[in-house]
């Protein structure tokens, strides 16, 4: 089993990583936080106009028909330039719920849009603390009511894929009964929201019981999010260390420095080995998908919390400040950490994988 990516993925994984760092520097995510920008449109426009947003979209309906792999590349370097993009949102979770669950009619009307960038959409799950599925939604007759919270990306999307027990339905935003709430986000370039539902007009997908696949594939892109991430802190960290000097030599010259980077070079790589392997079973031997994608989601948390705080902790008092950049990937890792499920979620369903299991991880 060979997990090295082709030559037209390593090629892919240039030309995103050429785009991306010209187009989303640090000082450019600074703007777009002091001018209040809830993401870089320019960039998501970009983006389509390229083909990265229709990666995995099916070709008949305007996409490249790409592997999970080959979206895995393109998470990977968004999580690297901490991108201010809703790519997770609309693309990971929401133009993929469709493809699972959706008509061909459903799929005919709204992937294409997803795929070209005109339309943005989010997901909507959690219905506040608690469980990543909530169970409160009433969608009947053609409408649907209840709340969801917190949904990022809500406040730039035109259209809601919303969890209502087993099912899962198309929302627009934009009608009445629909109401947006701004919350307070600790990652200020993944603003999330409150969507309250009072008998708006919905569109149920046919497709039951498709939910958990669903988190299972998205968990697997949140893995490669967090490896780029992981990779972008770790470079970070080392370059501080050799040209900060203290008492006359490069602080990378210390052996506590080098047992601290080190690990994180461990932690991401076994992350990245995860995610690979749990992309190759999103495509090829779905049986292993719900074990190999809460294990890669797993490693990919503590991985990527592990070079955001070491990251943090090498630099010194400059590095919590916001001239600095670690703070961009702290608070990524942050969101990222609870996004779809905490540790405690995806331990369970990795323990629920174990032959003979039985109860919930302590």
């Amino acid at each position: 089993m060979n997990f090295d990516l082709s030559d037209e993925q390593k090629m892919l994984a240039e030309q995103a990583r050429g785009l991306l760092a010209e187009r989303s520097p640090y000082d450019h995510l600074r703007k777009l936080i002091d001018s209040g920008a809830e993401w870089d449109e320019p960039l998501w426009r970009e983006l389509g106009e390229m083909g990265f947003l229709g990666a995995n979209i099916p070709e008949e309906f305007g996409g490249l028909g790409m592997s999970e792999i080959d979206l895995g590349v393109i998470s990977e370097e968004l999580g690297r330039v901490n991108a201010a993009t809703p790519f997770f949102s609309s693309i990971v979770l929401a133009a993929d719920a469709i493809r699972l669950a959706g008509s061909d009619a459903q799929k005919a009307e709204w992937l294409p849009k997803l795929a070209s960038g005109e339309v943005v959409a989010c997901f909507a799950s959690a219905e506040g603390p608690g469980p990543v599925l909530g169970s409160k939604m009433t969608c009947e007759g053609g409408t649907i009511s209840g709340t969801k919270t917190p949904v990022a990306d809500a406040g730039v999307a035109m259209l809601a894929v919303v969890q209502c027990g087993d099912a899962l339905a198309l929302v627009p935003l934009d009608q009445p009964g629909v109401t947006r709430t701004k919350l307070k986000s600790f990652d200020e370039l993944r603003a999330h929201y409150t969507i309250d539902f009072d008998n708006a007009s919905t569109d149920l997908m046919p497709g039951k019981d498709k939910v958990s696949a669903l988190l299972d594939r998205a968990a697997v892109q949140a893995s490669f999010e967090a490896v780029g991430g992981a990779e972008a802190c770790l470079h970070m960290g080392l370059n501080y260390t050799k040209e900060r000097m203290m008492f006359g030599r490069p602080l990378a010259s210390y052996q506590s420095i080098k047992h601290k980077l080190a690990d994180v070079a461990v932690g991401m790589e076994l992350a990245r080995s995860n995610a690979y392997y749990a992309a190759w079973a999103a495509g090829s031997a779905p049986d292993e998908l719900p074990s190999a994608a809460a294990a890669s989601r797993l490693t990919a948390i503590g991985a990527f919390e592990n070079a955001a705080r070491e990251n943090l902790q090498v630099h010194g008092g400059i590095g919590y400040t916001f001239e600095a950049n670690c703070h961009f990937y702290y608070r990524r890792e942050r969101m990222l950490a609870v996004n779809i499920g905490n540790r405690g979620f995806w331990a369970d369903r990795l323990i629920a994988q174990l032959p003979g299991a039985q109860g919930k991880a302590a």
